[in-house]
């Protein structure tokens, strides 16, 4: 009986090309939202997911400022910090620093989700987050891997029309003497 050996594939971060993702955040819900930004941080959503490799894709939010939070987290949800001096404890309500900075909330969120590690410290940085729907890095998310779908339309039609060129070529010659 043949032995068959298995080999258990193990991504390398060589080989990764990290994608651009941009996700719009007007109307998400907060904790849904960070959810699903961490899980494309992770690379979760890729078939050679390693977890302890960053493999996972740049994301970009939009429209910050209008993510939705539910129940009375707008005025019972605080953010703490604390300046190392006695009696430093400061804290912000949700809606004081949504008025004010709302990419810190969706970073806090998402960040809080990641692991707490030298990982999860690269992980964030591939986080971009902006309060508004422009962003500065559209050359970024239109270099290839991530192009928005008109573009990758038109890119998967040329290869199509290269497959039309190879099947009309003239079939070899031993071919044509058993038909």
């Amino acid at each position: 009986m043949k032995s068959i050996q298995t080999k258990t594939f193990t991504a390398s971060e060589k080989n990764l090309t990290p994608r651009w993702r941009v996700i719009d955040a007007s109307g998400r819900t907060l904790g849904r939202l960070a959810t699903e930004i961490a899980s494309i941080l992770r690379g979760k959503d890729k078939t050679t997911f390693t977890p302890h490799i960053a493999m996972g894709d740049f994301v970009v939010v939009v429209n910050a400022a209008k993510v939705h939070v539910t129940g009375a987290k707008l005025t019972k949800k605080f953010y703490y910090h604390h300046s190392l001096y006695p009696g430093g404890l400061k804290k912000v309500r949700l809606d004081e620093v949504l008025a004010q900075h709302p990419e810190r909330v969706i970073e806090d969120a998402v960040e809080g989700m990641l692991p707490h590690n030298a990982l999860g410290r690269r992980l964030i940085r591939r986080l971009k987050v902006v309060s508004g729907p422009d962003h500065p890095y559209k050359a970024q998310v239109f270099a290839g891997t991530g192009a928005p779908k008109a573009a990758k339309d038109a890119a998967a039609a040329a290869p199509s029309e290269q497959k039309k060129t190879r099947e009309t070529k003239k079939a070899p010659a031993h071919e044509k003497k058993e038909a």
